[in-house]
């Protein structure tokens, strides 16, 4: 590999889109690299790897701030201890086991739902159930508790 790459290569060899690679820039996630004298952008070995943790860490899911954590922490040596990071993976690992638990309950739902066959929306189990906003008809009791943007689980 050659010793200095473009942001062009960073985004090809890391799987992470430029307009990524400068907003982790921007937040502090990765340190502001070296320019050319044209005032290019370019990154070594270090920053490849960085970005490929943050992906990775991404991927699975953490947040930001325990990225920012999980990198603090890696920086400290590798003789430091590592209770840290595995307090920071626990936290996720609950976060998606809560996830899992809800999604879970919503198939369930879906699949209630579309149990009723209907020729007509008038008689639509789908239409009803959704029109029903006591969520009376849901099997789940935490409908319409306080989760009412779930977007988040598109990150699964």
């Amino acid at each position: 590999m050659s010793a200095t790459l473009s942001i062009g290569d960073l985004a090809r060899m890391t799987g992470v889109n430029v307009r990524t690679i400068r907003y982790y820039e921007t937040v502090g996630l990765l340190p502001e690299p070296s320019r050319t004298t044209g005032n290019q952008r370019v990154y070594g070995e270090a920053q490849r790897r960085r970005l490929a943790f943050i992906r990775h860490a991404r991927d699975m899911g953490f947040s930001m701030e325990a990225i920012r954590d999980l990198l603090r922490l890696a920086e400290a040596g590798p003789d430091a201890p590592c209770a840290d990071a595995d307090a920071i993976a626990r936290q996720q690992l609950a976060a998606v086991t809560s996830r899992i638990a809800r999604l879970r309950s919503l198939q369930a739902e879906l699949e209630r739902m579309l149990e009723a066959h209907c020729q007509t929306i008038g008689h639509c189990r789908v239409i009803e159930v959704l029109a029903d906003s006591s969520h009376a008809q849901c099997l789940d009791p935490t409908h319409g508790r306080g989760q009412e943007d779930e977007s988040h689980i598109d990150s699964l």
